[in-house]
């Protein structure tokens, strides 16, 4: 029996504004039909489907339900005039957050004694791992999923929540990149959507998305019953094809034009999201992103030094038209020499 206001559904506990066909349940059934078709997709183009189209009802409703909660207060004059069409999306780990933050979200649990300090070395070594490569390691990836989901099965999603918060306090909020965080703010300032795009849980990566003043976040969907996790995910992780999958489900229902938006990331396994915009600049890239960018004429930011994170610009693109115009007059923009 779902709470009142709820409805329980086969990928969890939902606001009844939730239709369980928005939340991927024509992919739901096509994943479970896969064996006798052998020609389309394959079970992991649904499965990151699925996600996408899961990510991006989760946001959307974690979205509503903060509007409801801040009421609905006029704007005032000092706010820009909303740019309906276009929205900038920013991947979070080392993009606008130093390092990875289910890693910083792992030190603070280990710190409250959820799990052991050896649990927390190993997927500090499985990251140190992609910082170097700078690849993502598939069998890493499946071993960290299992551990992550054995730790929240039966736990409360707004325990997650609450801890979500108490650790971006504690340990993210000096993580920021300022020169990735100053990007997001001339979006906001232009009058236009900020969402957050990531592997990490939808409710973590909301409680950065709401600390910094965005708009919302797409993040990975754990299923839950009766407001406490199954320990199985709707889909898969968000990565690679699910992200860019989400971007476009919600640049549908929010009504965007993909091509007056910009999205930012350092990882080139971001390439579908990024492809995927008008305006596509790598933040802070890998060594592969890197290439493509300059391939393909993206713009590249680096805050990792201070010499370059002094030279922070503007995307040309966001200068020239992508904002309507609206910080052309107020911002001026600065090539980087380096």
């Amino acid at each position: 029996m779902a709470r009142a206001g709820f409805i329980a559904g086969r990928f969890g506990e939902f606001p009844a504004r939730w239709n369980l066909s928005q939340v991927g349940q024509g992919l739901q059934d096509q994943l479970a039909r896969i064996s006798r078709s052998p020609f389309g997709p394959s079970k992991e183009e649904l499965r990151a489907n699925l996600a996408g189209e899961a990510s991006a009802d989760a946001a959307l409703t974690l979205h509503d339900a903060e509007l409801a909660a801040a009421g609905t207060a006029q704007p005032t004059l000092a706010e820009a005039p909303r740019d309906l069409t276009a929205a900038a999306f920013f991947d979070v780990d080392n993009t606008m957050v130093q390092g990875a933050s289910i890693v910083h979200f792992a030190r603070g649990l280990a710190a409250r004694k959820y799990f052991k300090t050896s649990d927390l070395m190993d997927v500090a070594w499985k990251q140190v791992k992609f910082r170097v490569t700078g690849k993502e390691n598939s069998t890493d990836m499946a071993s960290g999923k299992e551990k992550a989901l054995a730790f929240i099965a039966g736990r409360s999603t707004t325990e997650l929540a609450a801890l979500g918060e108490d650790i971006y306090d504690e340990i993210i909020a000096d993580k920021i990149w300022p020169g990735t965080r100053a990007l997001a703010q001339m979006h906001l300032d232009a009058g236009q959507q900020v969402w957050l795009v990531t592997a990490t849980p939808v409710e973590l990566a909301q409680v950065i998305a709401k600390r910094l003043g965005l708009t919302g976040a797409l993040g990975t969907v754990a299923e839950s019953v009766e407001g406490r996790f199954t320990g199985r995910l709707v889909g898969d992780i968000l990565h690679g094809l699910g992200k860019a999958h989400a971007v476009r489900t919600l640049a549908i229902r929010e009504g965007l034009n993909l091509k007056r938006c910009t999205a930012y990331s350092d990882s080139h396994n971001d390439v579908p999201m990024l492809s995927l915009v008008g305006t596509a600049v790598a933040i802070n890239p890998d060594s592969d992103l890197r290439e493509v960018a300059k391939n393909r004429g993206w713009e590249i930011r680096d805050f990792r030094t201070g010499r370059k994170a002094a030279k922070i610009g503007v995307p040309t693109a966001l200068v020239l038209g992508a904002a309507g115009g609206a910080i052309a007059a107020a911002v001026t923009r600065r090539r980087d020499n380096a």
